[in-house]
């Protein structure tokens, strides 16, 4: 007995319940029964990607406004960003990868494919021109020469939208929306830019162009007959003869 109680052993020992051991066994069932769930979840949540993927095609369009005076559309320029412009106003959001579909398809990215463009908060530049910086004078030969301008950029949803909304922040980071209209102007303060009337029937002739060329239209009741060779399709009311090859029709 004095041995016993000297080593700390005997019945109290033996007795006390490994708390650790059950810890650990509910710890270890908690999280398996948590990834569980999460798996299930996800596995019953549907895999929606953003618009625009990989492999489609948005149009939208851009015009732009110096100081009053309605700059003609962007030349036609091919890009490796995944937007480009046809040259008549219409930007084609076109991505390839998925660093360039979905929220990627910005303003920014498209401006990058663009050599000479600039557009930023805080400047401008159309291509073959001056850049104009907030605050800069408008220069002589525009309407609004003399006049301090700075940059505005405002985005019609849609080509059918009357009214637009001014793009805030970094207009780099601007997603472009599909058949959505953005206008770009270096003009004072208080100028509300105009919808480009151009731009929007050019926007809407390449979305129906491209709608066009991905559907076959079937003329209701229309029928494909194939036709054994040697055989003559004769009109109602005519008897053929059934001999391969050879044809008698007698008009009644």
């Amino acid at each position: 007995m004095q041995r016993a109680g000297a080593t700390g052993g005997g019945r109290t020992y033996r007795g006390q319940i490994p708390v650790n051991w059950y810890a650990a066994v509910v710890l270890i069932v908690v999280v398996g029964l948590v990834s569980i769930v999460y798996s299930r979840s996800e596995y019953r949540r549907p895999n929606t990607a953003v618009a625009p993927t990989k492999g489609t095609t948005w149009y939208a369009g851009i015009s732009f406004d110096i100081c009053g005076k309605q700059e003609a559309a962007l030349p036609a320029k091919s890009s490796t960003t995944g937007i480009s412009t046809s040259g008549n106003g219409v930007i084609v959001i076109s991505p390839t990868t998925a660093a360039q579909a979905g929220n990627h398809a910005t303003l920014g990215r498209f401006v990058a494919g663009y050599k000479g463009l600039q557009i930023s908060a805080d400047a401008l530049q159309y291509p073959g021109m001056a850049r104009l910086a907030n605050g800069d004078t408008c220069p002589s030969g525009t309407p609004d020469a003399g006049k301090k301008g700075s940059v505005v950029i405002e985005s019609w949803p849609n080509v059918e939208a009357k009214t637009s909304t001014r793009v805030t922040g970094d207009p780099a980071d601007f997603k472009i929306p599909q058949t959505s209209l953005i206008g770009v102007g270096f003009v004072p303060s208080g100028t509300k830019l105009q919808k480009s009337a151009s731009v929007e029937v050019a926007v809407l002739q390449a979305a129906a162009a491209a709608e066009s060329a991905t559907t076959t239209t079937t003329a209701p009741g229309s029928t494909t007959t194939t036709t054994a060779p040697g055989s003559t399709t004769t009109a109602p009311g005519s008897t053929t003869p059934t001999t391969a090859g050879s044809t008698t029709t007698t008009a009644k």
